[in-house]
């Protein structure tokens, strides 16, 4: 069931069971955000959730993606035929995704991914985006936080809600790093942690891929996350 996390913030409870359930939320500033719209089979499926709080996918303007993995790109597929805005997605994801860079054959991730993509590439007839570090779309900055993936992009609103993809999960009530398997490089993903928490604005919804999301106190978690490290 979708669940209201600040004021047009909303979670969407997608994907299957751990470890694939997947976050997915929506922004409604005025212009209908999608962020992550989770996998290609989800359960229950992401036009339910926007159904079950007034939405139709033909009303979302645009999508973010925090970064290239299926879980969160894969969703894609159900936006087809209903919508036609931009998706951005991090620059050097977007080469990964679209087959223009090569991960190293012989690296875990970068193996699954040279696989993943021959059967969910970002797809060509949708226009995809590259962000860069600091670019602002609409009431959001995008900030580049690699080391899960290559191009992994947190977005940060300027609401107070920060949308941290796979930067960190939630466990416990608090927030940690992905483990390293699922990770091209752990200690950028840790120079990512730490960068973030201090130059991110003030921010109480910490928004994650996995985990439940922190409706308060978000940016003082993901301080205590980088004093752990």
């Amino acid at each position: 069931m979708p669940k209201r996390l600040a004021e047009g913030v909303w979670l969407l409870d997608i994907g299957l069971v751990p470890p694939f359930a997947t976050n997915g939320y929506l922004v409604d500033d005025g212009t209908v955000t999608l962020v992550d719209p989770g996998l290609p089979w989800n359960r229950p499926s992401l036009g339910a959730e926007l159904s079950e709080i007034g939405y139709e996918v033909g009303d979302v303007d645009r999508v973010f993606l925090t970064h290239y993995d299926i879980d969160h790109t894969g969703g894609l597929r159900a936006l087809d035929g209903e919508f036609d805005g931009p998706v951005y997605i991090g620059a050097d994801d977007l080469a990964l995704g679209r087959g223009e860079s090569e991960p190293k054959l012989l690296h875990h991730k970068g193996l699954f991914h040279r696989a993943a993509r021959l059967i969910y590439p970002l797809p060509d007839h949708m226009d995809v985006r590259g962000v860069e570090d600091g670019d602002e779309i609409g009431r959001f900055t995008a900030y580049h936080t690699p080391g899960h993936n290559p191009g992994h992009t947190v977005f940060v609103h300027d609401s107070g809600a920060a949308f941290l993809g796979d930067l960190t999960w939630e466990d416990d009530g608090r927030l940690t790093p992905p483990f390293w398997l699922d990770s091209y490089d752990m200690r950028a993903l840790t120079e990512s942690i730490r960068d973030l928490s201090q130059r991110a604005p003030p921010f109480e919804v910490a928004a994650m891929g996995h985990g439940t999301p922190l409706i308060s106190g978000g940016r003082q978690a993901l301080l205590e996350c980088a004093a752990r490290l």
